[in-house]
């Protein structure tokens, strides 16, 4: 009766193991072809996927099997894991810090401590076998996706038409930079940016302006083509023929920025703005945020265009 409640307890363990590896594991893998995936090399984008992305992974599935085979020493790892927590995570609210962090990390260490799920040898099957078959189902679907991503290296001016717009994207450099920026900076920058859109002048040009959500929904393109997107604004969604990607002439497919500004508000309040994803999602973000793969790329009107 005994064993039987130790076989029990070791398969519980092995279970959460396998619920939390699994999430992080799609989740991670999700995630490292949408906002990662950019560098022009193989290997930086493989270390990413693997010491970034899928982390979390790694960590469930090594603590686990550690456990297996050396209960005292894994024990030990689940404890220094979650003392690094607490450190790590120190202005955390209790409810993250704890409640979801925490208590399941040293309840795991628990239960395999005081559990022993056999057969063991299906333990460590199931362990490293199915975080790995959701990473390669995903990673195989994703990576043909990213192949497939059209990139003609041409970061100059581009003139985009179709669908009812023409308008010119500015070229790399200030009004398409590479790094993060807040909704204000970048209205700023347009403001002031030169006829070339290479030069941020000294006074006001107006020239350069954000697109609205209209025009960059309408101007998304897949493969060469327009998307065929129209924005429905009482329902703030966009709807396309065709799902757009992170190519050029409007993205760069190396680039962190995956979330361009509009110039549109959102609120009443005008505390958010409307931003549009490479897929041609769009959403709401408080205008003073401006992390690394949030930016803008500069529009002005075209003569003569559509």
């Amino acid at each position: 009766m005994k064993g039987n409640k130790k076989i029990i307890i070791g398969w519980i363990g092995v279970g959460v193991t396998l619920i939390f590896s699994s999430i992080w594991a799609y989740w991670g893998t999700i995630e490292n072809f949408h906002e990662g995936w950019y560098s022009a090399s193989i290997w930086e984008n493989l270390f990413m996927l693997i010491f970034q992305y899928l982390l979390f992974t790694i960590i469930f599935v090594l603590l686990a099997t550690i456990t297996l085979k050396w209960k005292t020493i894994g024990l030990l790892l689940h404890l220094a894991l979650g003392g690094f927590c607490i450190w790590f995570f120190s202005g955390a609210a209790f409810s993250v810090l704890w409640l979801l962090i925490l208590i399941p990390i040293i309840a795991l260490g628990l239960l395999y401590y005081f559990g022993e799920p056999r057969p063991k040898k299906w333990a460590y099957r199931l362990l490293i076998c199915v975080p790995l078959v959701i990473i390669l189902t995903i990673s195989i679907q994703q990576g043909i996706k990213v192949s497939q991503r059209i990139n003609d290296n041409d970061f100059g001016i581009r003139i985009v038409e179709g669908n009812g717009v023409t308008l010119a994207w500015a070229p790399r450099g200030p009004g398409w930079p590479d790094k993060g920026t807040t909704w204000d900076e970048a209205r700023n920058i347009c403001s002031y940016l030169s006829e070339d859109g290479a030069t941020i002048m000294e006074e006001e040009q107006n020239i350069w302006r954000m697109p609205t959500v209209d025009e960059a929904v309408r101007s998304m393109m897949l493969h060469g083509k327009n998307a065929g997107g129209v924005w429905r604004p009482e329902e703030a969604k966009p709807v396309y023929d065709r799902t757009p990607d992170k190519e050029t002439p409007l993205w760069d497919v190396h680039s962190k920025v995956i979330y361009y500004w509009t110039s549109e508000t959102s609120t009443k309040d005008g505390r958010r703005a409307y931003i549009i994803v490479y897929h041609g999602g769009v959403f709401a973000k408080m205008k003073l945020d401006g992390q690394s793969y949030l930016s803008f790329r500069a529009v002005k009107e075209v003569e003569g265009g559509s």
